[in-house]
């Protein structure tokens, strides 16, 4: 007698919960747009006010993927059919610019959150003005605003105007893209006096250092929590105070990517200020001129000791020594100035080159949890790093395959990564099987040897089914390539939608059969 396990499921025999979870894993658009009106039972869960209380406007792509003439129909369809039923169910409001006209007269009694995506500056100032959709939500009901906003002359102050305008407002996302004209100058130029704000939270990036201490100055007294992005920590020329005690501050997140040379007379002067800090987030990329590494025992003795009441400390710190006189601490010696003051979930790594008396070390609190991860080099001692999204990788060492066969293991999700090596590799290995980077979308190797090209495009030792933007010198590229003949590298460019190359050049004919998509 035969028998069979197999048994056919129907989706409408889950349970009301199963379904919802299910849903809860799909684009809300894409629910919206095809599950709506197909039966009373999807009608009543997705139309349900616990599922759409949040509502994401914004169509999740990938890298350099645009919004397609089918997305735009489908957003269209509900805010045509859907939006009007549902409306007074929203708390939470997600919406891109070019949608904004097609939610503009409908009432949202229960809106509390709301998030503008690539919002242009002139644009944004136009919905700033009294009485548009915006503006009343603004001065009468939201208490979160998230603005993600592209800058053209930053002339307008829209910060000082949210905030003038923002009556109930306790928690402020506010994102600049800055153009590289303006990375150099103060983001904020008026004084926040005479600004009765009611924020609680702001997370902010901003271009100096003096913008910190401007936030901080004093005048947004209900400030509890500040998240801020610098773009570079360096020295100035300004008056503003970084002596003055900030008991109100609570939470305090620090971020900047650019090497700083003034953490000890700026970055450590403002935490001191911090005196009643709970909870503290540093990523930092230091250089230290005749000192030692950031380990263990700085951030207590220099940091930690002044903040009584705090809870929680996240931090990834790179120090980078030179001309140092001291002896250079090993990797044992950073663990052991962690251990000793009683923290052992720090991961850490030390390249020491002595005979240059340069040496670089990473010391990060574990779990990691920050999505990028800068500056590793040979001395990389491995982890589970499932959040980083971005690495820069760089070295005077070369890298070898057994390196990138770590990263691609211990780096399961990355999808942006820079190398910076111009040492060719040493043992190239030649094996039956190939790394794998299942989510890079962005690989930059410019400033490297041609081995680095080799070992990332050609198929038979690293497979890129998802790269979709190669930063390359076009010589190098036409060595590894033959003049875009063999086969070699074919299938990893297959996919690429956009080429950077630091130098000019005329396509040859048999370019575009490489990159087709270009």
């Amino acid at each position: 007698m035969e028998s069979s396990n197999n048994y056919n499921i129907n989706i409408l025999d889950l349970s009301d919960e199963m379904l919802l979870a299910i849903l809860n894993k799909l684009n809300m658009i894409d629910v919206l747009y095809s599950l709506v009106y197909v039966n009373k039972r999807f009608n009543r869960l997705i139309l349900d006010p616990f599922y759409i209380h949040n509502l994401d406007l914004t169509v999740k792509h990938s890298l350099l993927q645009r919004v397609s003439p089918l997305d735009i129909e489908k957003i269209d369809t509900i805010c045509k059919k859907i939006l009007a039923r549902i409306h007074h169910h929203i708390y939470k409001l997600t919406v891109p610019l070019y949608l904004i006209e097609s939610i503009l007269n409908i009432d949202y009694p229960q809106l509390q959150s709301l998030s503008l995506v690539n919002f242009e500056e002139e644009k944004f100032l136009e919905y700033l003005a009294e009485e548009t959709f915006i503006y009343r939500l603004l001065t009468n009901q939201i208490t979160h605003l998230n603005v993600d906003i592209f800058f053209d002359k930053n002339e307008s102050n829209i910060f000082l105007l949210i905030l003038c305008l923002g009556k109930h407002l306790t928690d402020l996302t506010y994102y600049h893209h800055f153009s590289s004209e303006h990375l150099g100058h103060p983001t904020f130029d008026l004084p926040l006096t005479h600004i009765c704000s009611t924020l609680t939270k702001l997370t902010i990036n901003v271009t100096t250092f003096d913008d910190c201490l401007y936030l901080l100055d004093g005048n947004l007294q209900s400030l509890t929590a500040l998240i801020i992005d610098i773009n570079k920590i360096s020295d100035s020329l300004s008056i503003l105070d970084n002596t003055r005690k900030l008991p109100q501050l609570k939470q305090f997140s620090l971020t900047s990517y650019h090497l700083t040379y003034v953490y000890d007379e700026k970055v450590i002067l403002l935490l001191h200020r911090m005196i009643n800090i709970e909870d503290l987030t540093l990523f930092l990329n230091v250089v230290r001129f005749n000192s030692t590494y950031i380990d263990g025992t700085h951030l207590y003795n220099d940091i930690l000791v002044f903040m009584p009441q705090l809870q929680k400390f996240t931090f990834s710190i790179n120090t980078s020594l030179s001309n140092s006189q001291i002896v250079f601490p090993s990797n044992d010696d950073i663990q052991y100035s962690f251990i000793e003051k009683g923290n052992r979930h720090v991961g850490s790594y030390v390249q020491n080159r002595l005979s240059m008396q340069i040496g670089q070390c990473h010391v990060y609190s574990l779990p990691y949890q920050f999505d990028s991860y800068l500056l590793l080099c040979n001395s990389f001692q491995g982890g589970i790093f499932d959040k980083v999204r971005s690495m820069k990788m760089i070295d005077t060492y070369p890298f070898e395959y057994e390196l990138f066969e770590k990263i691609s293991k211990h780096f399961p999700f990355l999808q942006n990564l820079t190398l910076d090596n111009f040492d060719g590799q040493k043992d190239k290995q030649h094996s039956s099987t190939f790394i794998t980077f299942p989510h890079l979308e962005q690989l930059d190797i410019t400033f490297t040897h041609v081995d680095y090209a080799e070992q990332f495009l050609f198929e038979k030792n690293t497979r890129l089914p998802r790269l979709l933007e190669l930063h390359i010198g076009y010589d190098t590229l036409a060595m590894v390539t033959n003049n875009f003949t063999n086969d070699l590298a074919r299938f990893n460019c297959s996919q690429i939608k956009r080429l950077v190359t630091k130098e000019l050049y005329v396509p040859p004919k048999d370019f575009h059969f490489y990159f087709p998509l270009l």
